[in-house]
């Protein structure tokens, strides 16, 4: 069997070498290709020594991201939402899998990546590492054990440079709170305790964003009761968790045919 061949999207970024690297050093996987925005001073260079291989991979930095999808297995994407919504759309056209990492899509946007879905596997999810997802699931369970009465505030921090807040891993946590109450992330959600000055309200999931210095990722949810507290923590020390993961979900994708899934079909955690 053939190794399955991978492009990376925003190749020249942090996780895209990142990426590169970790495709190279996964068995039956190859890179077959990468991609960054027409103008970007990368274009053209090769992916091996953008990536800090030790030896050029002979593969060039392409602007022309259809030409690259036609004859690859697998694109993984952690670039921007506007950019990942016409890569999933080109994946789509190609009939390809696609991993999508990248966080901070409008509801306009995940709209267009679900009608891709209907043409191309296509694999979406906040945060791909299997420690997150194993959290997200316990943090659905354990909301739907405990009662309102247990307020839930979730807490993130990121590097300096991270521009969604809250972050994709925040919200999927969140949305799995809400999931094992029962309700809907939208209608108890408090994002802003600044312009509305008033009392939490009982069934309110609550987020904390802070940003600063290199921090790659540090979630919590707390959830406070009178006189005890109960915590779940999941800290990341380097983007190659990530990577694992989105190069897990590329092989997870292939022959599996159109849709929409998550990590948690990856891993198997969907019936936890």
């Amino acid at each position: 069997m053939s190794d399955i061949k991978i492009v990376i999207t925003g190749a020249a970024g942090r996780m895209g070498r990142t990426l590169i690297r970790q495709v190279m050093e996964t068995p039956g996987c190859t890179v077959f290709g990468g991609t960054e925005p027409k103008g970007s001073e990368h274009v053209g260079a090769d992916l091996g020594t953008l990536a800090g291989l030790g030896a050029p991979l002979g593969i060039k930095v392409s602007d022309d991201p259809l030409a690259v999808f036609a004859e690859a297995d697998a694109v993984i994407d952690f670039t921007r939402p506007e950019a990942s919504v016409d890569h999933a759309a080109l994946a789509a056209q190609a009939r390809i899998v696609h991993v999508i990492g990248t966080t901070g899509f409008e509801e306009a946007q995940n709209e267009k990546i679900e009608a891709a879905a209907q043409h191309a596997t296509i694999i979406k999810e906040g945060n791909m590492s299997l420690g997150v997802n194993l959290m997200g699931a316990l943090v659905r369970r354990v909301s739907q054990t405990l009662g309102t009465e247990w307020d839930i505030e979730v807490l993130e921090m990121h590097h300096k440079h991270k521009v969604d807040a809250p972050s994709g891993t925040a919200l999927l946590l969140g949305n799995a709170a809400a999931e094992g109450r029962g309700v809907q992330l939208k209608d108890v959600a408090d994002l802003d305790r600044h312009s509305e000055k008033r009392a939490r309200k009982e069934g309110d999931i609550g987020f904390a964003t802070m940003r600063g210095g290199s921090i790659v990722g540090e979630h919590s949810v707390l959830y406070a009761a009178e006189k005890e507290r109960l915590m779940l923590t999941h800290i990341a020390e380097d983007r190659g968790i990530f990577a694992r993961g989105a190069v897990a979900a590329a092989k997870w994708g292939q022959g599996k045919g159109p849709g929409l899934f998550g990590m948690a079909d990856v891993l198997g955690l969907t019936d936890f």
